[in-house]
C-alpha cells in the first residue's frame, strides 16, 4: 500500500498538481519520547541539520511484541507544500525500508523497545538537497503512525540576529523583537523581496513561528529586517521544569513518588504567574533531556513514570481549554494527549502524562474556542524572559523548482537591548 501511495504521489508531481500544506501527525499512546539527535546535541529539540550531517530519529514503543516500522522521507517547500522534486533528485538510495535497529528495555517496570533510525544508512545513503523534509513512520499494516518535520540547511549566506525590546510602546513590557541582517556574500540573490523567505522560530516551536517576512531594504550585499511589529514575539515567561532522573525519590519539581504498576511522579502544585513579578529561572527553552541515575544506557534503562501535572486556576469560560506542552510532546494541542481537565472539587486543572526519566521543560497554555493560542494567559509575558530565537533563510531563484535553505542563524535574548 505504501508503494502504491508513493507512485500515486509521483504521478501527481509529474502532472504538476499542487499539494496543500501538511501538518505533523502525532503518535498514538504506545509510542513515546520521539527524539532527533545529531552530533551537536542530545537534547530533544527542533531538528535543524547541516547538509551532509548524520542524524538519528529515536522513539520508544511501549509494547512487548517488537513491532516492525518503516519510514519514508519527503521534500517540501518553505510553506510546507510538497516540492516538485522526485525522490531521486533529493535522495541517494531509497527509503520505505524497515527500521532494523532496536533494543528491549532493561530493569524497567515499563516494558518497551527503543528504536533508532540513522540517516544516512545502507539503504538511504544521503539527502542531497537543502530544504524542508518530513519523515513518516508506518507500521507493518502500512498505516501512518506518526510524522515529524526536519530542516536541512547549506550555509551559503550569513545570518545575524539582534534581540530588542518591542519598538511598539504599547508592548514594550511584554514583547521581544528580532532584527535580522542577511549577508549574501558571494551569492547573488536575484530580486530578494520575492525570492528570499525567512522563518523566525522562538524556543524551537514551529506553532508560533513568524513567516513570510520580506526584507525592508538592502545595503550592498545585506538584506535588512528592522520591523516595529512584524518580527515581534510575545516574550512569555521562563519554562517550568522538573526532573525524574531518580524514580525512587523526589527530585527537582517533584513533590513525591509513588510506585503502583509503574512509578508515579507528583509535581508540586503550580499556579498562574501572569500577576507575579518576573523572576529569572534558568531553563532549556522548552526542550527535554533523557537522563537517569545508576544507568549505563539511558536509551533502554531509563524507566517511565506517570507524571501528574496540576495547576490551581479558576475554571476557564467561553469555550477555552488548557494544555501543558513543550518539546517533549512536540508542542501539541490535542485532547487525550496533553489537555488538562478541571476538577471542581479541588479547583485544579490536572493531567497525567507518561514520560521517560529525564529533565523536562513545560508550560501551561490556553486555547480559545476558535483555536487561537495564548501562551501568556497563565505564565504572563515579560520582556526580560530568556528566549532562544532561530532564523532560517530560504531562497528560490528565478525558474527554480524548489526552495533551498541557504542560511541559519541563532541568538538568545539574554543580552536584549532597547
Amino acid at each position: 500500500m505504501i508503494k502504491n501511495i508513493y507512485y500515486f504521489l509521483l504521478a501527481l508531481l509529474f502532472t504538476g498538481q499542487g499539494f496543500s500544506q501538511v501538518e505533523e501527525v502525532n503518535p498514538p499512546e504506545y509510542i513515546k519520547t520521539i527524539t532527533f539527535k545529531s552530533r551537536t546535541s542530545s537534547q530533544g529539540q527542533l531538528p535543524i541539520i547541516r547538509l551532509g550531517e548524520a542524524f538519528h530519529l529515536e522513539f520508544d514503543v511501549l509494547t512487548t511484541d517488537e513491532p516492525d516500522f518503516y519510514y519514508t522521507i519527503e521534500h517540501y517547500n518553505y510553506d510546507w507544500t510538497r516540492s516538485n522534486l522526485v525522490k531521486m533528485e533529493y535522495m541517494t538510495g531509497f527509503d520505505n525500508f524497515r527500521i532494523v535497529n532496536y533494543q528491549n528495555s532493561f530493569n524497567a517496570y515499563q516494558l518497551y523497545s527503543h528504536y533508532d533510525l540513522q540517516i544516512p544508512n545502507k539503504q538511504t545513503r544521503g539527502l542531497t538537497k537543502s530544504g524542508n523534509y518530513i519523515i513518516s513512520i508506518f507500521n507493518e499494516d502500512e498505516e501512518l503512525v506518526f510524522s515529524r518535520k526536519f530542516m536541512i540547511y547549506k550555509e551559503q549566506v550569513g545570518v545575524g540576529l539582534d534581540i530588542k525590546r518591542s519598538r511598539d510602546v504599547k508592548y514594550i513590557e511584554s514583547k521581544q523583537s528580532v532584527d535580522i541582517i542577511i549577508n549574501s556574500g558571494g551569492l547573488n540573490l536575484n530580486n530578494p523581496k520575492e525570492t528570499v523567505k525567512t522563518l523566525i522560530i522562538q524556543n524551537n516551536n514551529l506553532r508560533t513561528a513568524i513567516t513570510d517576512i520580506k526584507p525592508q531594504y538592502t545595503i550592498g550585499k545585506e538584506l535588512i529586517y528592522k520591523y516595529t511589529t512584524e518580527t515581534a514575539f510575545w516574550a512569555s515567561n521562563e519554562f517550568r521544569f522538573f526532573e525524574t532522573k531518580d524514580v525512587r525519590g523526589a527530585n527537582v519539581g517533584v513533590q513525591f513518588i509513588d510506585l503502583k504498576d509503574i512509578y508515579h511522579s507528583y509535581l508540586f502544585l503550580d499556579g498562574p504567574r501572569y500577576s507575579q513579578p518576573y523572576t529569572y529561572n534558568p531553563d532549556i527553552n522548552g526542550n527535554f533531556l533523557i537522563t537517569a541515575l545508576d544507568t549505563d544506557d539511558v536509551d533502554i534503562e531509563a524507566d517511565y513514570t506517570n507524571v501528574h501535572f496540576s495547576i490551581l486556576h479558576p475554571k476557564l469560560e467561553d469555550g477555552e481549554s488548557m494544555y501543558v506542552y513543550g518539546n517533549f510532546n512536540n508542542y501539541a494541542l490535542e485532547e487525550g494527549l496533553n489537555k488538562l481537565s478541571f476538577d471542581s472539587s479541588s479547583g485544579r486543572y490536572e493531567a497525567i502524562i507518561k514520560l521517560k526519566q529525564g529533565f523536562y521543560n513545560y508550560k501551561y497554555v490556553v486555547v480559545d474556542k476558535d483555536g487561537n493560542l495564548d501562551e501568556g494567559k497563565i505564565s504572563g509575558d515579560f520582556w526580560q524572559t530568556e528566549n532562544n530565537y532561530k532564523v532560517l533563510v530560504y531562497y528560490r531563484d528565478l525558474g527554480a523548482r524548489f526552495d533551498q535553505l541557504i542560511g541559519f542563524g541563532e541568538a538568545n535574548s539574554v543580552n536584549i537591548t532597547n
